[in-house]
């Protein structure tokens, strides 16, 4: 009956139900103290082979039929390139003002030691989960970065909703958060480089990181000032269809030249959006397009994700002692490198313990970063799994973590509220950024 379908009945059938779940399921998981983007996790991998393909074959391809998938791919595509977009145009350099040693110790240690114990991990893994063909380097670079990867906007949404975002602990984790971000994507490039289809030794992948290196440049100082200088001329403070045409057309012109050059399409949005002027007239557009990509669009970049996670592969004992050395790795790495390099920068145990936390956080991106991956044809359908539960995990934690070290610092020192505003405020010396923090709460 699913071959028969016409894909037109199929996708307005489908999309209407994966974003009523995954609107239903972020509710639920807010009023349990969750983020959103739990919910609409697990919405992606009930509706896959996970749950509702196991249970009800026929139901599942009558849903979500072959037919249909390269339409709801596309669509998703898109709302994942809006999405990075709106992550680059909330990257907030100015945190980094005033608090270089913190950001940098502690942004630095939460990417490269998670990066070499996945890299450890990953040479151990190679020769079980490597696709075939895959070779080594790419295989371990990649596994080392998805274990490395912070998600920027879930943390943002997270500390707004704790109130956090304020506080001197929110903007020493958002400005290594934004900087970790920064390396990730540098490297994730490099992975493309590396094991993307056009890929080549020597001076190919050198071509590719002088192409990139080219992009960067003229983006930040040939488009952004032209930008600036157009937004101040003609959009003013009002923010017409004109202004979310622009802001479409350019991510999209951006995302083909990097697509074109051999790096992933996502990292040409997301430095769109990082050059991009913060002016009234573009948050205004910016929150237009949110409001449409982030509810409706993005869900099925998660069905996407979640058709692709099948936890019925790891059906043997082995393969879930492999997805348990895989949490490890990724909680201690990060966790565990971002709480000491916070020790060493002066801040009180506790804060960073709470830094350590919110930098353990992976969400969409690791999605992102996952499907990268695949694409790629650098993991598998194994490891795809394992990682994908991990980065669920992983996100599920950190809110609840947060929520018992700011409630256990109340009681010990006897406060009604938060007290993290005036407290471990020796190792950074933040400002509140209130509109900021309403912008991260609409896109995250």
């Amino acid at each position: 009956m699913g071959a028969s379908r016409d894909p037109l009945e199929a996708v307005l059938v489908a999309v209407p139900v994966v974003v009523l779940a995954c609107g239903a399921a972020g509710a639920l998981m807010r009023r349990l103290g969750q983020t959103a983007v739990v919910g609409e996790i697990l919405v992606g991998i009930v509706l896959g082979p996970s749950l509702l393909g196991w249970l009800w074959p026929a139901g599942g391809r009558w849903l979500l039929p072959g037919e249909v998938l390269p339409y709801l791919g596309v669509l998703g595509n898109l709302g994942l390139l809006v999405f990075m977009f709106l992550v680059g145009l909330e990257l907030d350099l100015g945190l980094l003002r005033g608090r270089g040693r913190a950001v940098l110790a502690v942004s630095q240690a939460s990417v490269w030691v998670p990066l070499g114990l996945g890299g450890l991990l990953a040479l151990a893994m190679y020769e079980g989960f490597a696709p075939d063909g895959t070779a080594r380097p790419p295989f371990v670079l990649f596994v080392a970065v998805a274990l490395s990867v912070t998600a920027f906007p879930v943390l943002a949404r997270i500390l707004t909703d704790q109130g956090l975002y304020g506080t001197p602990v929110g903007a020493l984790a958002m400005a290594c958060a934004a900087v970790a971000d920064v390396v990730a994507w540098c490297l994730l490039a490099m992975v493309a480089a590396l094991a993307g289809p056009n890929s080549a030794p020597g001076w190919g992948i050198a071509g590719m990181g002088v192409l990139a290196a080219v992009f960067l440049a003229a983006m930040w100082w040939g488009v952004r000032p032209l930008l600036r200088r157009g937004i101040e001329r003609w959009g003013g403070g009002r923010a017409g269809a004109g202004a979310v045409v622009g802001l479409c057309s350019g991510l999209c012109l951006a995302a083909y030249a990097t697509h074109a050059m051999g790096v992933h399409a996502l990292f040409g949005a997301f430095v769109f959006g990082a050059v991009v002027p913060r002016v009234k007239a573009v948050e205004m557009a910016a929150a237009r397009m949110r409001d449409f990509a982030v509810p409706v669009l993005l869900p099925l970049f998660f069905v996407g994700s979640g058709l692709k996670t099948d936890v019925g592969l790891l059906g043997h004992g082995t393969a879930w002692l492999w997805a348990a050395a895989v949490l490890a790795v990724a909680v201690v790495g990060k966790w565990g490198a971002g709480t000491g390099a916070a020790l060493l920068t002066g801040q009180p145990v506790r804060d960073a313990v709470m830094v350590g936390a919110l930098m353990n956080c992976r969400g969409v991106t690791e999605l992102v970063v996952l499907n990268l991956g695949l694409e790629l044809g650098v993991i598998g359908g194994e490891l795809f799994t394992m990682l994908v539960l991990m980065a669920l995990v992983t996100t599920a934690v950190t809110g609840p973590a947060v929520r018992a070290l700011r409630a256990r610092r109340r009681r010990e020192v006897g406060l009604p509220g938060d007290g993290l505003g005036r407290l471990g405020v020796n190792a950074v010396n933040a400002q509140p950024q209130t509109a900021d923090g309403r912008q991260h709460r609409r896109s995250a």
